[in-house]
């Protein structure tokens, strides 16, 4: 697909040098020198079917007829251009371009609708990053857009979700429920168990689905950028600080931003991600002038906070102030009947990115999925499927297109021995996994699949034995099927 960009400057120097870049980025450049000329554009591109999905505006613009704030007018005119597209041309994404850029001036833009405000000159890197995050937003927006009803729109939410088990059933209802409010909304689980997918979920069955969606990865980014990357800067504010930068959270403004990894944040950025969280609002670096947004906050944490709170590294009122809705990922090892479901998902999308005829997996190839432990969770599933889809050469994967460690984990797996064998140090959990497993299948089958009769007997309660079936990979689905 042609992607067309609309170049709005009144210096044809400047103009030129942008549709030269956007042109190198493989996208289809035109120009125009008036926000007069960028309305004719984008309207008979409209009318010729030929869309436009970006515009590069400058800020400081000649006006004309059709633009509201009169002919010839200067400054306010690009602003004037940016409501106009917002009304007119809701499809297209617009980035504003300035070459005296401050607080104020980006604010108003990102709140009028723009998708990024850049202070001239801009370097390359930060203007292919900016274009391509709002080429990915508008394509997102337009997905949404063609789900009319609201419930759809929901539903949609959701698909991207695989998970049958009880627990991520759980998940799904509480993103329908958190949703529509602007309630803040704590994740946690393993790395790799999907926040980022749930976080994304949350954004997409809200009211805010066709704003901003801004996610940061707190552990990513050293403590001395983070206050910057977060809340921004002013020129000068630092060595190295050339111009104004627009801090991710003024970027997400009337959206979702998402914090991953906050358990990383140091103490002093804890006590400032407090004042934002509950005033919505803060200062850039080196500036006096107080921001205010409107933004939802989603964070994730992958180690439990209550602990590092009881440890003295997390501060406790930010942890009473963020756990208002909390949602816990369980890990893949604990999802043993979702695996097939993750495992068949992964692999159509290898085989659309491929092209490639993947119909599935042989008996013993799942079986050896089913059975692997999963330190890296989802991530890894999906890492493990996409080298089995590259490797076989079958339209099944077999076993043998599984990494060894996953192949043929009684290889490397421990092994108990006797008490005058050689001994090999070995996690006690790993060495009683099997003979465990042993046991509570053996108990099952005596018991016809009773789970009540079964725990009665084994001295546990019934949600201690479903859980460790669930560990232990005994799918319960056989033992409702017995």
């Amino acid at each position: 697909m042609t992607i067309r960009v609309l170049i709005v400057d009144d210096d044809a120097i400047v103009a030129d040098s942008l549709a030269e870049f956007v042109r190198g980025m493989g996208h289809a450049p035109f120009v125009a020198h008036s926000s007069a000329e960028a309305i004719a554009a984008l309207d008979g591109a409209e009318r010729r079917g030929e869309p436009v999905h970006l515009v590069l505006a400058d800020v400081s613009l000649p006006g004309g007829a059709g633009v509201p704030g009169g002919a010839g007018g200067q400054a306010e005119d690009g602003f004037s251009l940016l409501k106009r597209i917002a009304k007119d041309h809701p499809a297209t994404a617009t980035i504003i371009l300035t070459g005296y850029g401050t607080i104020e001036s980006a604010v108003k833009a990102l709140r009028l609708g723009a998708a990024d405000f850049l202070t001239k000159p801009v370097v390359d890197a930060e203007l292919r990053a900016s274009v391509q995050r709002a080429l990915s937003q508008q394509a997102l927006l337009a997905e949404t857009r063609q789900r009319r009803k609201p419930e759809q729109r929901g539903a949609g939410a959701l698909q991207a979700i695989v998970g049958t088990d009880h627990r991520m059933q759980r998940v799904f209802e509480l993103i329908q429920a958190v949703a529509p409010s602007r309630t803040t909304v704590l994740m946690t689980g393993e790395s790799g168990t999907g926040k980022s997918l749930i976080a994304h979920a949350i954004h997409k069955a809200s009211p805010r689905r066709e704003k901003p969606f801004v996610e940061i990865s707190c552990g990513s980014i050293p403590e001395t950028l983070l206050e910057s990357e977060l809340f921004g800067h002013v020129k000068g504010a630092f060595t190295g600080a050339h111009a104004d930068k627009t801090g991710r959270f003024l970027a997400a403004n009337h959206g979702t931003i998402f914090l991953d990894e906050i358990n990383s944040a140091s103490p002093g950025m804890q006590l400032k991600l407090l004042r934002v969280i509950q005033e919505r609002r803060f200062e850039p670096v080196g500036s006096s002038h107080t921001v205010e947004v409107d933004v939802r906050i989603i964070l994730a944490s992958n180690q439990p906070l209550e602990q590092l709170v009881s440890a003295g590294t997390f501060r406790h009122d930010l942890y009473y102030r963020i756990n208002v809705v909390s949602i816990d990922l369980p890990p893949l090892r604990e999802r043993i009947s979702d695996i097939p479901a993750l495992a068949e998902h992964f692999l159509k999308l290898q085989a659309a990115e491929l092209g490639k005829q993947l119909t599935g997996f042989a008996p013993e190839a799942m079986a050896a999925l089913k059975a692997y432990r999963y330190p890296g969770n989802i991530r890894e599933l999906q890492n493990i499927v996409e080298r089995a889809a590259v490797l076989s050469r079958r339209p099944t994967i077999g076993v043998e297109d599984l990494p060894g460690h996953v192949a043929a984990p009684a290889a490397t797996a421990p092994v108990a021995v006797a008490e005058d064998g050689p001994w090999s140090p070995v996690p006690l959990e790993d060495a009683l996994r099997e003979p465990e497993k042993r046991i509570i299948l053996k108990a099952l089958r005596a018991n016809q699949w009773n789970r009540q009769k079964t725990a009665e007997q084994l001295g546990i309660n019934r949600t201690t034995l479903y859980k460790k079936m669930r560990a232990l990979g005994i799918d319960p689905g056989e033992s409702e099927a017995a």
